[in-house]
C-alpha cells in the first residue's frame, strides 16, 4: 500500500519561507513522478509543481513560479518544496501526490496516490 506522508507545514509571516517534506513508501519512489498541490480555503485544489521520476524535468504552475522550489532525494523517498517569499495568498493546504508515471501533468485525475496535506498559514 503506497502511503505518502506530508510535514513542514506551519504559520509564518509574509516573506518568510518554510520547507515542506513528502516521504512515500509502498511504491518504487524513484520510478514515478511526485507533484505538490494545494487547496485555500473556500478554492478548488490547486497544481503547484510536479517533478519527474528522475528530477531532470520540472514543471512550475504559475503561482510558483519564481518563489517555489522543488526537488526529490530518490535514496530518502522524499521529495521536498522549498517556498521562499511567502504571501497571505500562500495559505493553504499543501498536498503530495504520486503519479502512475514518470513525468506525471498538472492533472489532479493524472495522480492515484495522495498524502493527507499539511496546513500551510502565512500572515500578513
Amino acid at each position: 500500500q503506497v502511503q505518502l506522508v506530508e510535514s513542514g507545514g506551519g504559520l509564518v509571516q509574509a516573506g518568510g519561507s518554510l520547507r515542506l517534506s513528502c516521504v512515500a513508501s509502498g511504491r518504487t519512489f524513484s520510478s514515478y513522478a511526485m507533484a505538490w498541490f494545494r487547496q485555500a480555503p473556500g478554492k478548488e485544489r490547486e497544481f503547484v509543481v510536479v517533478i519527474s521520476w528522475s528530477g531532470s524535468t520540472i514543471y512550475y504552475g504559475d503561482s510558483a513560479k519564481g518563489r517555489f522550489t522543488i526537488s526529490r532525494d530518490n535514496a530518502k523517498n522524499t521529495v521536498y518544496l522549498q517556498m521562499n517569499s511567502l504571501k497571505a495568498e500562500d495559505t493553504a493546504v499543501y498536498y503530495c501526490a504520486s503519479a502512475p508515471g514518470r513525468y506525471g501533468s498538472s492533472r489532479e485525475s493524472d495522480y492515484d496516490y495522495w498524502g493527507q496535506g499539511t496546513q500551510v498559514t502565512v500572515s500578513s
